[in-house]
C-alpha cells in the first residue's frame, strides 16, 4: 500500500500524496479512536469526495468496514499490537480473526481488502522489545489463515514499521542497517514478506524529524528533495 503517514484527527482529513514507484494513488489512515468520531458513512463519503483511493485502518472496526463496502476504496485492516500474542500462540484464533474481519467483509459486504497489517510499529524502540517474540509467529499464522480461507493471493500481510527500525552510523541512508537489537527479527520478517509477495511497510514522519532536529534537511521533511543524500 505504501502509505506515508496521513492523519484523520478529530474528523479532519489531511490527505498526503503517496510516493510509490509501482502503486500510485492517494491514501489515508483512518483511526477510530478520537474524541469526536464521525459516522463511518460520512467518513467514507469524505474520502471519496477528496479522491482518496486507499485506506489503512488500525484495527478491523466493523462500522468502518461496513461503510467501506462497495466504495471502490482499497483497504488495509489492522491487528492491534495487544492481539499479537494471541495470534502468535493460537492458530484457531488467527483463523477466526481472518474469517470475521477479512473473509466475511469481502464475501458479504464487498469490501476491497488488500492487506492485513499484523501489528503497528511493534518494534518501536520505546516498546522495549515487548512484541519482539510475537510479531513474526503472528505474521506466519495470519498468512496461513488467509491461505486456508482462499485469500492468499488476494490479501497480503505486512508489518508496518516505524522508521526507527533503521539506523545509520554514517548519517546517510546508504550507510545504514536495521537496529542491532532487532536486526535478526527484521531480516526474518523481510524475507517472509518477500517470499510471500507482500510489501515492506514503513511509517515515515519526516516533518516530526524536522521538529525534533532543526538540522534535518527541510527538503526531506516535505518530500521535495530531488537527489538522494
Amino acid at each position: 500500500m505504501g502509505f506515508f503517514e496521513v492523519c484523520l484527527v478529530l474528523g479532519i482529513l489531511i490527505p498526503f500524496l503517496c510516493w510509490v514507484e509501482l502503486v500510485g494513488g492517494i491514501g489515508a489512515n483512518w483511526g477510530t479512536q478520537s474524541s469526536h468520531p464521525l459516522p463511518p458513512d460520512k467518513v467514507v463519503r469524505m474520502l471519496k469526495d477528496n479522491g482518496i483511493e486507499k485506506v489503512k485502518l488500525f484495527d478491523a472496526d466493523y462500522g468502518a468496514l461496513k461503510a467501506l463496502g462497495k466504495s471502490g476504496i482499497q483497504v488495509m485492516v489492522g491487528i492491534p499490537n495487544d492481539m499479537l500474542a494471541t495470534m502468535a500462540s493460537n492458530m484457531k484464533a488467527a483463523e477466526k480473526w481472518v474469517s470475521k474481519n477479512v473473509s466475511d467483509h469481502i464475501n458479504s459486504n464487498n469490501v476491497d481488502i488488500r492487506y492485513v497489517a499484523v501489528g503497528n510499529e511493534p518494534f518501536l524502540a520505546t516498546y522495549n522489545g515487548t512484541f519482539l517474540r510475537t510479531t513474526y509467529p503472528a505474521l506466519q499464522n495470519i498468512q496461513a489463515a488467509l491461505i486456508k480461507a482462499g485469500l492468499g493471493s488476494k490479501v497480503k500481510v505486512t508489518v508496518p514499521q516505524n522508521a526507527d527500525v533503521y539506523e545509520s552510523s554514517s548519517g546517510v541512508p546508504s550507510g545504514g542497517d536495521f537496529r542491532a537489537d532487532i536486526h535478526d527479527f527484521m531480516i526474518q520478517i523481510t524475507k517472509f514478506l518477500n517470499d510471500n509477495g507482500s510489501p515492506f511497510t514503513v511509517n515515515i514522519y519526516p516533518f516530526i524529524s524536522l521538529y525534533i532536529e532543526s538540522s534535518f534537511p527541510v527538503e526531506y521533511a516535505f518530500l521535495t528533495a530531488t537527489r538522494p543524500r
